[in-house]
């Protein structure tokens, strides 16, 4: 596993309709949910992570990457590698990867805590489960990096 290296953070929970985020620092170890980016344009979802990173400033961004409670990944595992390989082309940061299996579960339940219920809960899920990956990233580290792919 890699260190969750110090400074501001961006993470995402990758969705083909939605993308949650959630921002925070390995420094103190806390992490809070953002916003949820709905577009369905890839133009626009980028536009909207922009936004969020001139507003931000990060350091790093996190993926959850979501695979089958054995390990395995499945086909949205590679919708989410590609995605982490474009933020990381277009912005220049360190991406990390992060094993996401169970922050979907995790979010309903902090949500469940904070009685929040029905097409609320629903609103704020994505980027509750962002904030979980994150929390995963700063106790446990990543899976690993993305790196630049140069063509020979």
């Amino acid at each position: 596993m890699l260190e969750a290296p110090r400074g501001t953070t961006l993470g995402f929970d990758f969705g083909m309709a939605r993308i949650g985020v959630a921002e925070g620092d390995a420094e103190v170890a806390m992490a809070h949910p953002i916003t949820t980016i709905h577009e369905t344009e890839n133009s626009k979802k980028f536009a909207a992570v922009e936004a969020l990173i001139k507003e931000w400033r990060p350091k790093q961004l996190v993926v959850g990457l979501p695979a089958y409670m054995d390990g395995v990944e499945h086909d949205t595992s590679a919708l989410c590698r590609k995605f982490a390989q474009r933020l990381h082309g277009r912005y220049g940061l360190p991406v990390f990867l992060v094993d996401e299996r169970l922050s979907s579960v995790y979010a309903e339940s902090l949500l469940a805590e904070a009685q929040v219920y029905g097409k609320k809960q629903k609103a704020y899920l994505d980027q509750v489960a962002a904030q979980a990956i994150l929390m995963t990233f700063f106790e446990n580290g990543a899976m690993e990096q993305v790196q630049r792919h140069t063509e020979e």
